[in-house]
């Protein structure tokens, strides 16, 4: 039998939100659409990656995420993001990759009521 690909660990908002209080370097990927991220934004720097426009990005994906620091995945409800953080670590072998529960809307309803909910 094949060993199992790897899979993102996952992470809730609150717990998320505590380790980036503790000052742990985390990088943060939004994979949401522009129209998305206008309509609500995390309060902290983040990577937007949309899906749909991955033609733009693709190639350069590996010198635009860091390898020696966690990659903290999210989209609105952690679908996309899941899809996302899997093909980082499968495909360009990621290792410390983490998927947001939830998503935007769960950091909205959990961490964050400032962050507009769609």
């Amino acid at each position: 039998m094949a060993p199992s690909p790897p899979l993102p660990q996952r992470i809730q908002p609150r717990d998320l939100q505590q380790r980036l209080e503790r000052g742990e370097e985390i990088q943060l990927v939004d994979v949401r659409e522009d129209e998305e991220l206008a309509l609500a934004r995390l309060p902290l720097p983040v990577l937007h990656l949309p899906l749909s426009r991955s033609q733009e990005w693709l190639e350069a994906v590996e010198s635009r995420i860091q390898r020696d620091l966690p990659v903290v995945v999210l989209c609105h409800a952690g679908v996309r993001s899941w899809h996302f953080a899997c093909w980082l670590m499968q495909t360009h072998g990621y290792a410390d990759v983490w998927n947001l529960q939830g998503g935007i809307e769960a950091w909205s309803v959990e961490v964050d009521p400032s962050v507009p909910r769609y």
